[in-house]
């Protein structure tokens, strides 16, 4: 049977199209992501916080989405003591270009760190690659398309490599179908790469897994 979609998806969807929620500081409180897994998400003067907790005791720890729902008293806060805090990532976005796949379904590849992490966060993981790289394709934050990339060879200049792969994996995802990336600013790198095959920041996220004790 199927299950309504997850309030923060509408969101992100909405950005990709370039309708953002108002500029005016505030913040939205919505249920906890599925698996565990809570999240704060900033777009431009506003944020959404996914949590199990009362929307009283958030708004009690005064968060703003003028980047205050970001700062590390509150996502301590948030995850708890014992909580896991992710990294802070750019949210990036663009449309699929479906067509003809260029890539193909890779097996034994379980065992390399993206998939790893992306089958602790994500769902639906779905790993494709070449001699350039792996591309894990997922069913990632409140039930977007995710992208995500690892090369053979990270330290290698390279030529272009990462931007090739990015451009190729978007002929999974079927036209004009959003698909999203989160991107560690301080990876320049690879931000230069999603950037030149023309993904759009439109905010920035930090998955939690929190433990917080007895109340």
């Amino acid at each position: 049977m199927p299950t309504d979609p997850h309030p923060l998806l509408g969101y992100l969807l909405d950005a990709a199209k370039g309708r953002f929620p108002p500029a005016d500081g505030s913040v939205t409180v919505v249920p906890a992501l599925p698996g565990g897994l809570e999240c704060s998400v900033a777009f431009t003067g506003h944020a959404v916080v996914a949590t199990t907790l009362p929307t009283v005791d958030v708004y009690a720890q005064r968060p703003d989405g003028f980047g205050g729902s970001m700062s590390p008293d509150f996502l301590r806060w948030l995850a708890g003591p014992g909580g896991w805090i992710g990294v802070i990532d750019a949210t990036l976005t663009r449309g699929g270009t479906g067509g003809e796949p260029r890539l193909h379904p890779l097996d034994g590849a379980r065992d390399y760190p993206r998939v790893r992490y992306a089958s602790e966060v994500r769902r639906r993981v779905r790993v494709y690659g070449d001699e350039r790289g792996l591309v894990i394709l997922s069913e990632g934050l409140a039930g977007r398309t995710e992208l995500s990339l690892e090369l053979h060879r990270p330290n290698d200049s390279g030529r272009g490599r990462g931007r090739s792969l990015i451009a190729d994996a978007l002929s999974l995802v079927p036209e004009g179908e959003p698909v999203f990336a989160a991107v560690s600013p301080g990876n320049a790198r690879s931000l230069r790469a999603f950037l030149a095959v023309g993904f759009a920041p439109i905010g920035s996220e930090v998955l939690l897994r929190p433990a917080r004790g007895p109340s």
